[in-house]
């Protein structure tokens, strides 16, 4: 699909918009609602360059404390850490996620309740059960601490993704401890953290 939008410079799929984020906040002086900052996409590329990372937004503690800006800093500080895992302890993140035509990523699970919406194309959720669920433009997966892939059915579009994860209580079934497994890994991309 093509754009009147052009691409963030770090965006790997050039055929899809180019992302802002807009951040509101509160005039100091009359206490209204404004704009307070608008932050262009910033993309990490993984995978050899099959599948890319908007952050868009995270929060570190439940529920989030907006006074004095402290949910903004503290998402500053998580994003320039270097250390954010695809899920942040103890809170959310929010990201757009781009995959290649025909790209299928790993078999991952992370310990955390998240919501999938596609966002262009179609996508494929994969279960390690061999369940298999086709997703278009709008549809949404509600992830459960899952093991479970994406997968771009489009020979030659690119599809995105925005994902928003939240930190969850452990989960077991059967008396077995599910925790996080980011199976081989991806280059870059740390543990979450958050299953200790």
């Amino acid at each position: 699909m093509s754009s009147s939008r052009s691409p963030n410079p770090s965006q790997l799929a050039t055929s899809l918009p180019g992302l802002t984020t807009h951040i509101t906040g509160h005039d100091p002086s009359t206490g209204k609602a404004i704009v307070q900052e608008s932050r262009p996409g910033n993309w990490t590329s993984y995978d050899d360059k099959l599948m890319a990372f908007n952050v868009i937004y995270t929060t570190s503690e439940f529920p989030a404390n907006l006074n004095n800006d402290q949910d903004l800093k503290l998402h500053d500080q998580v994003a320039a850490s270097g250390n954010l895992g695809l899920v942040n302890p103890h809170g959310t993140v929010c990201r757009v996620v781009d995959f290649a035509p025909g790209f299928e990523c790993i078999m991952h699970r992370t310990q955390s309740l998240d919501y999938g919406i596609v966002l262009e194309g179609s996508v494929e959720l994969v279960l390690d059960s061999g369940e298999r669920r086709s997703m278009r433009r709008g549809d949404v997966a509600v992830q459960r601490a899952t093991m479970h892939a994406w997968k771009n059915t489009s020979d030659t579009e690119w599809a995105r993704m925005i994902f928003v994860l939240q930190d969850c209580e452990k989960l077991e079934i059967a008396g077995m401890a599910l925790k996080e497994d980011l199976g081989r890994g991806v280059d870059g991309l740390p543990p979450s953290g958050n299953d200790d």
